[in-house]
């Protein structure tokens, strides 16, 4: 008599995903060698979850069991349109061509599969007796190695890195707290919790983290990079440069040192520097990919150092070779939504008829990422709205907002509480107690307001006065601000701006200096006064008057509809994410007036407010104010600002290197139609927006 194999378990009909006891249940039949039932098990959870990457795994794995060979591959090429960086799928397709003894195909399989992800025992080993099937000896010797170094790691450390690998962090992130909370420090589980908190960008955790790996190890050659990266994500890109630095000392090389050091440079303003080290990874790469590479990944890095390339030849002003940097981007990955808003978000790029019929075919093909369908939209919106078809251009500009704050975490209480809390703590009483506190240097001028409002204007003026470098967005206010807030932080009641009570005069003195020493590695030319660009800044006016009570602050402010609308067709690189709707816009927007009239009543004549059409009616007027309100004398430079040669990373690069004009004034009055919710939605700011 035999034993009926228990029944499938049902997972739940609201499901999204199969169960964890679902997918067992199939493992266990397949261990058992009952592969036809485990096959017809794997079907019926892919009807339902057509998306599932774990069960067509199974599905194909059961077919190369039963020797069904060409179907299994059939069903692994079609696992893979859908999850290309599924290392596991390429592990079972070296697998089938074991079974078939092609070995040149298994091996390039079995290659693609640990170059995704290198926690793969069965990869190792089958690739490694590949290669001495082969007579390749010194490779099979190097993959031994590799092989060796895994078997010598924890079961859990593996276990976790390969769920990492294929981006299952859900699953790999507990598994690896649970084993260094119980089996203490351990430098390759503390590398890959680095590695998830960069993924999460918990950059300061990671830091710590990797410091830490390099302190137990310090020939740890994977977490130096790690290091560097972090540093770099966390824009302390001096320090980078030194954590990089015996990397490429021991390795000058390697391509991957060289494009961090190329990020690096850029973000220390040396561009050109950058420009060359991309144009010589670019040469080096190979025209066709190596036997056992992902084609894909080739393709992938020849248009990603092309897009590089290009920002780096925009901020210069170089805008025909930045242009064709992204057309060559898109000549090898012709879905590639980052390139081509690229050439929108130049905004003096104009599109041909061909060139918009290829990003409509694009955002149309079911097969391209999501992340590309967003830049797509925006980039369509652009390229219509200049080809004078605002209804359809609305329509993308729509769509890409719409998938944008689908992503957002966006939480508009959030501002509202902390400016609620800003008018609470920043009280005259406040300042007056703490007089005379902070560093007293009156270098930085502080450019601030919404983005889209014409603060890139206001730089490229100031930066042309013989006294000012114009820098950029820089992030060491909101580095301040992350550390008065805490470790973990809680934004529905966070410590900042309660926290700025509780500093004494010592620790107020040490923040204006950090805040001096954090950018002095910006400024390249050595004049007495600079810019500070992040616009956000608005919301901490009081801890830069705290801090540094002689900086200077300049609010570029817009017309709401103008800015709003400026503001919903941009997508921005990072940050911003209350631009992707338009109550969020709205919202915003009434906030930022709210506090900035809290900025004037308690600190009188801190900030000087530019209107952006003003500057555009009377730029000599508006120049001349500027200059008073920073102690300068008048330079006729400053009128002539779109002729200053230097870096601008902002948006509106183009736009400033030309002269005055009304141009954008007025481009929301072609949309009016589709923004009578932002009207309601602004309510009193139409009309006392200037006060």
């Amino acid at each position: 008599m035999t034993t009926q194999p228990a029944p499938l378990p049902l997972s739940d009909p609201a499901a999204s995903s199969p169960s964890e006891a679902d997918l067992h249940a199939l493992r266990d039949m397949q261990r058992a060698g009952d592969h036809l039932r485990a096959l017809a098990g794997a079907h019926g959870l892919i009807a339902r979850f057509p998306q599932d990457r774990e069960a067509a795994l199974i599905a194909a794995s059961a077919l190369r069991h039963l020797n069904r060979i060409d179907e299994a591959l059939a069903s692994l090429d079609r696992l893979e349109a859908r999850h290309p960086r599924f290392s596991l799928l390429h592990q079972e397709r070296g697998l089938c061509h074991v079974v078939r003894r092609d070995a040149p195909a298994a091996m390039a399989a079995f290659a693609l599969a640990l170059q995704i992800n290198a926690a793969l025992p069965k990869s190792w080993q089958m690739l490694e007796g590949l290669q001495r099937l082969t007579g390749q000896r010194d490779a099979a010797a190097a993959t031994a190695a590799q092989g060796a170094w895994l078997d010598g790691l924890p079961e859990e450390i593996v276990t976790a890195i390969s769920l990492f690998s294929d981006g299952d962090l859900t699953r790999a992130e507990p598994l690896i707290r649970a084993f260094l909370l119980t089996k203490g420090d351990h430098p390759e589980a503390m590398r890959l919790l680095a590695r998830i908190g960069m993924t999460h960008e918990v950059y300061d955790d990671a830091e710590i983290l990797l410091a830490g790996v390099l302190t137990l190890m310090p020939e740890h050659r994977a977490a130096a990079l790690d290091y560097a990266q972090t540093l770099a994500a966390r824009h302390k890109y001096a320090e980078a440069e030194a954590a990089l630095a015996p990397l490429l000392a021991e390795a000058p090389q390697n391509a991957m040192y060289r494009t961090l050091a190329a990020t690096v440079a850029v973000g220390l303003g040396r561009q050109e520097e950058a420009i060359g080290l991309y144009r010589v990874l670019l040469a080096d790469l190979p025209e066709a990919p190596p036997p056992g590479t992902d084609p894909a990944a080739l393709a992938m890095t020849r248009a990603d150092l092309n897009l590089w390339s290009g920002h780096a030849l925009k901020t210069i002003g170089d805008t025909a070779g930045a242009i064709a940097a992204y057309h060559a981007a898109i000549a090898v990955r012709p879905a590639f939504g980052d390139a081509w808003w690229s050439l929108a978000n130049l905004k003096t790029y104009r599109f041909v008829e061909s060139e918009i019929a290829a990003m409509q075919a694009a955002e149309a093909d079911s097969a391209t990422a999501p992340v590309d369908r967003v830049h797509l939209a925006f980039a369509l919106g652009k390229a219509l709205e200049d080809s004078g078809r605002p209804a359809e251009a609305w329509q993308h500009y729509a769509t890409g907002n719409a998938l944008q704050r689908a992503e957002s975490r966006a939480r508009a209480e959030i501002f509202e509480t902390n400016t609620a809390q800003q008018k609470r703590v920043c009280t005259p009483a406040f300042f007056a107690e703490r007089a005379g506190w902070g560093d007293p240097a009156r270098a930085p001028i502080f450019v601030l307001g919404l983005p889209r409002a014409g603060s890139t204007l206001i730089e490229q003026i100031l930066a042309s006065h013989p006294e000012v470098e114009g820098t950029q967005e820089l992030p060491d206010i909101q580095s301040i601000v992350q550390g008065l807030q805490g470790r973990d932080p809680d934004l529905d009641n966070p410590l900042y701006p309660a926290a700025l009570r509780d500093l004494g005069a010592d620790e107020v003195r040490a923040l204006g200096a950090r805040y001096l020493a954090g950018t002095q590695v910006h400024r390249v030319l050595g004049r007495p006064l600079f810019i500070d660009k992040m616009p956000n800044n608005f919301r901490h006016v009081g801890l830069i008057k705290l801090i540094l009570p002689k900086a200077l602050v300049i609010d570029a402010r817009r017309e709401p509809m103008a800015c709003c609308f400026s503001n919903l067709k941009q997508l921005f690189a990072q940050g911003q994410e209350f631009t992707y709707s338009i109550p969020d816009i709205a919202r915003y927007y009434r906030t930022y007036l709210d506090l900035m009239r809290h900025w004037d009543d308690v600190l009188p004549g801190f900030v000087l407010r530019v209107i952006h059409e003003d500057v555009i009616e009377d730029l000599e007027g508006q120049v001349r104010r500027m200059l008073d309100h920073c102690g300068l004398p008048f330079d006729p430079a400053c009128l002539a600002f779109h002729q200053t040669v230097r870096a601008v990373r902002t948006p509106s690069s183009e736009q400033v290197r030309r002269p005055i004009n009304r141009d954008g004034m007025d481009q929301w009055r072609a949309f009016e139609p589709f923004l009578g919710e932002l009207k309601q939605a602004l309510g009193p700011a139409l009309e006392d927006w200037r006060r």
